[in-house]
């Protein structure tokens, strides 16, 4: 029986608002771990746009569309938390994360997928930044602020 590991390529969605809401979710596995959503891609040949929506779709329950979901054409590269190595090949301890936008009208309530999360939250985008673990998660929200003229709002 062979392993399943986890590829080390993922996606970063930030949910949003036109006004600078942002979206954060509480991981079930470390309390106090808040994130946008995130997932890794589930074969070497699945494209990055599919990996995103499928992700956007299992944490949250909402649906994308090619004109919704926005590949920033961003990627960092970070190194594996050593807590979650053990979910990667042998060896493996570098992530390259690529980062989509996801935009909804206004803050709404989503349905959490209780395995990978046990809260949410809607914050401005300069207080979901400083509420994030990740450092990748917090740069691309920084990005996304510049990109959209929100700095000026904080």
């Amino acid at each position: 029986m062979s392993e399943c590991f986890k590829l080390p390529e993922s996606v970063l969605v930030l949910i949003h608002t036109p006004d600078g809401q942002v979206l954060l979710l509480e991981r079930a596995d470390v309390h106090g771990y808040w994130q946008s959503v995130t997932g890794s891609r589930d074969s070497p040949d699945e494209p990055l746009w599919e990996t995103a929506r499928r992700e956007l779709m299992e944490e949250t329950g909402l649906m994308a569309t090619p004109s919704t979901l926005l590949d920033r054409q961003e990627v960092s590269t970070y190194e594996i938390f050593p807590h979650w190595r053990h979910r990667y090949a042998p060896g493996v301890s570098v992530n390259r994360e690529h980062v989509f936008d996801f935009c909804l009208p206004q803050p709404i309530p989503v349905a959490l997928n209780p395995r990978e999360h046990i809260g949410q939250i809607w914050l401005p985008w300069y207080e979901a930044k400083h509420r994030c673990f990740s450092w990748t998660n917090r740069d691309a929200l920084l990005s996304l602020a510049r990109q959209k003229g929100w700095l000026e709002s904080g």
